[in-house]
């Protein structure tokens, strides 16, 4: 089974925007990233979204949303700064075909949890903007090897 972990794509300014962080939408070039994503997972076989709430991770989805007809569910477990224990209870109860969508902070957390379990990772990691985690689990339910793919276009 296949999950896909994505970091969201390119979001306005942190330090220009003067509402809530969590409202931060994508930039212009981060639109253009999350229209490439859902081209990208959109022919790998979807079953399931899950964003982290905040609104640069939901409109991350929503290109892939629209091109498959899935609906996207809002997981706090995927919000930044979540423990990464929360994140792996998460991928451990998503199907395969999964597609989660969470913070710079969570992924490499995370990733570095499995890799303590024993995930081989078989590429250089890549922990840009818009980067994807293929992460493979077996019948028994451990992850044990993942990929990264670099942002879509670059």
């Amino acid at each position: 089974m296949t999950i896909y972990f994505v970091r969201h794509a390119k979001a306005g300014d942190r330090s220009s925007w003067s509402g809530p962080d969590s409202e931060r939408p994508l930039s212009k070039a981060g639109r253009q990233q999350a229209h490439k994503l859902g081209k990208r997972l959109g022919a790998v076989g979807v079953t399931t979204l899950v964003s982290s709430p905040y609104v640069r991770c939901v409109q991350t989805l929503e290109p892939l949303a629209e091109r498959t007809g899935l609906s996207i569910e809002v997981d706090d477990r995927l919000t930044e700064g979540a423990p990464f224990e929360r994140v792996l209870e998460l991928l451990d109860a998503s199907p395969g075909g999964a597609v989660l969508c969470s913070h710079g902070d969570v992924i490499p957390e995370t990733i570095e949890a499995l890799v303590r379990r024993g995930l081989d990772v078989r590429t250089p990691a890549d922990w840009r903007k818009a980067s994807v985690w293929v992460l493979k689990r077996n019948k028994q339910g451990s992850f044990t090897r993942a990929v990264s793919w670099g942002p879509p276009g670059e």
